[in-house]
């Protein structure tokens, strides 16, 4: 099973984006991970089109957009030419999932759904098939720093075995309290992709975290 590390901008140095941005270019990190809050769905405000259009044009690998927003679907379009390459919507902010998720890929992205920490996968039985990604968070959405829940490691063994039992390629991402602590058994319950912010950004050598987090 293949690790990936998608790095969060948002605990990147918004006085040093470019530098930040470069790091990430060459480091071992697969994905940017971009967290866009609108201070309704979740109790915190993040950045808009512009800062994703600029990454965009710095960045030399996939973005992967998390919409963490009331009303996705009126975005999806404006996010695919800002330079999503993956699109995260919340199963908690969607009425009519399948057709947002049908709705990206039919924009040419690849699809994901977010699942809060009091949500159960098993919510996903009947759109599992619809999903390029399921990005379950670990902690409550809102913050970077927060501390890392433990539920998460049964959610993703039971979410794994869902993807396994339809043979699906479908991959599952953890975002919250990641670090190099935990990498390691995330992977072994099933995980594919790690978010990490500040264990990546807050420390001296990102380059040699990304690379633990990878599992190299």
């Amino acid at each position: 099973m293949n690790h990936l590390v998608s790095p969060s901008m948002l605990s990147a140095d918004f006085a040093n984006l470019f530098r930040d941005i470069e790091m990430i270019n060459n480091s071992k990190a697969d994905w940017f991970h971009l967290d866009i809050m609108d201070g309704v769905f979740v109790p915190n405000i993040s950045f808009g089109f512009p800062v994703v259009e600029r990454i965009k044009s710095l960045a030399q690998k996939p973005l992967d957009v998390h919409l963490m927003i009331v009303d996705p679907d009126r975005y999806l379009e404006r996010f695919r030419d800002a330079g999503a390459d993956w699109l995260t919507v919340h199963y908690e902010a969607c009425t009519h999932l399948h057709r947002t998720l049908s709705q990206i890929r039919k924009l040419g992205m690849k699809a994901g759904v977010s699942l809060n920490p009091h949500t159960p996968v098993e919510v996903l039985a009947d759109i599992l098939e619809e999903t390029d990604l399921v990005l379950l968070m670990s902690v409550n959405p809102g913050f970077g720093g927060q501390k890392f829940i433990q539920n998460t490691y049964s959610k993703v063994e039971r979410l794994r075995a869902m993807i396994d039992a339809r043979k699906l390629d479908t991959l599952i991402q953890v975002d919250g309290g990641v670090d190099t602590s935990n990498a390691d058994q995330l992977y072994k319950a099933g995980v594919n992709v790690l978010v990490a912010g500040n264990a990546v950004f807050k420390s001296q050598n990102p380059h040699e975290i990304i690379r633990i987090l990878k599992g190299l």
